[in-house]
């Protein structure tokens, strides 16, 4: 059971009385009445072929409270697509699959990249973004919930206790956060959270002094989690990277569009395991290595807009000040696991430490080497002013392929 303690400025919602599903569910189903719901589901088409995503999609047939189910399906060709149609069919939602590498929706993206107004790379970012696109399109959801397809620990309270702060007709949030324990197989996981994104705010914190930024990210918990939620309205204005900064550049967003007292993080799973990246020490290219670097990038490009002028000087200091905490923090990890009864490799995490100093070094680089960079995707506000039918095409590209390839 988790504590009631409130840290940092972003409300914490915790699970104090392991409420019951059902209890919550009719709720939720109360609250849609108001406030229509739907699901996101950026998905590889990959991921049809696991345990994870067929079990998630079980547990989602019997969710009463959705109005809507959106599933962006990538890397699939036509034979795949009609076989993600059968999959996904046994859903008694109203759901869409965005075929995103279907001859429409390529189309749609070949004009937006003309008007220099689409994704520039393909991945999780960009798969959201279309999908957010839709929802918008579709118009049939108020508050909007978003989780990944490969959570093996999946059951359906964990979507009922991600939705339910921007459900409730009472209260005011905009977005919200989940977190949970990254504990399974009796080991302590979530590496890149724990021992990149933590110890960097806290040296950035002490490197660059009090920065109201700094304190908002170091809010949240588990700042890398890849499951949200947010009223409809957020997805007009918020602008997304397309690289493995997603996760902290909508944080970053709600940062900028919203007060804090709008968004808040909720405690969604006791127990959370999905699939693991590569620790990739010798490719930077690939598996946490890049995801170390584009994360450290998406920070050191937040706080430029801000103000703070970076140098080589800058970027060493702040390697060290990293260097020392995060070591610090694994000795405390360690701790942690030995008394909850767990196990925790010192020298692997003192490998994977090591690794990401010396990425942070590499994305204060490559940030200096390009200061005009932007992997932004631009907001949809701004795409239906240069294209104000992309909307209407979007919603018929995706109906004439559901008509032409199911069944």
């Amino acid at each position: 059971m988790a504590d009631f303690y409130q840290n940092g400025i972003v409300t914490t919602l915790h699970n104090l009385n392991s409420r019951s599903t059902e209890a919550l569910e009719a709720e939720l189903l109360r609250f849609s009445q108001k406030r229509p719901m739907a699901l996101i589901l950026p998905s590889l088409f990959s991921e049809l072929e696991g345990p994870a995503l067929t079990h998630i999609v079980d547990e989602l047939t019997h969710v009463p409270y959705l109005s809507e189910i959106v599933i962006g399906l990538d890397r699939a060709d036509e034979e795949q697509y009609r076989h993600a149609q059968k999959f996904f069919d046994r859903l008694p939602q109203h759901h869409r699959i965005l075929w995103n590498d279907g001859p429409r929706l390529k189309a749609i993206d070949e004009e937006l990249q003309a008007l220099d107004l689409a994704p520039k790379e393909l991945g999780k970012g960009r798969n959201v973004w279309y999908c957010m696109g839709y929802i918008l399109a579709s118009n049939k959801a108020e508050s909007v919930a978003l989780h990944d397809c490969d959570i093996i620990t999946y059951n359906r309270d964990l979507l009922a206790r991600l939705i339910y702060p921007v459900a409730n007709p009472q209260f005011n949030y905009e977005f919200c956060k989940g977190y949970y324990a990254r504990v399974a197989d009796g080991k302590i996981n979530g590496r890149v959270s724990r021992l990149l994104v933590t110890p960097l705010l806290r040296a950035l914190k002490r490197t660059l002094g009090d920065n109201e930024y700094i304190e908002f990210m170091d809010s949240f918990r588990y700042p890398l989690a890849g499951e949200f939620s947010f009223r409809r309205d957020v997805l007009n204005d918020i602008r997304i990277p397309s690289d493995w900064g997603l996760e902290i550049g909508v944080l970053s967003e709600m940062h900028r569009n919203y007060s804090h007292n709008r968004l808040c993080q909720a405690d969604i799973a006791e127990t959370y395991d999905h699939k693991h990246q590569d620790l990739s020490l010798n490719n930077e290219q690939g598996g946490l290595s890049k995801m170390s670097i584009d994360i450290t990038k998406a920070l050191f490009r937040k706080l430029a807009t801000q103000g703070v002028s970076f140098s080589n000087e800058m970027f060493r200091s702040i390697k060290a000040t990293y260097f020392r905490i995060a070591l610090d923090f694994i000795e405390t990890y360690h701790n942690d696991a030995v008394m909850n009864g767990l196990s925790l490799d010192i020298h692997s995490e003192e490998k994977a430490v090591e690794m990401f100093a010396s990425n942070i070094m590499k994305a204060g680089q490559h940030f200096l080497e390009n200061p005009m960079e932007t992997p932004f995707i631009p907001s949809w506000n701004r795409v239906t002013s240069a294209m104000p039918d992309i909307l209407d095409r979007l919603l018929e590209a995706v109906e004439l392929d559901t008509e032409e390839f199911r069944g």
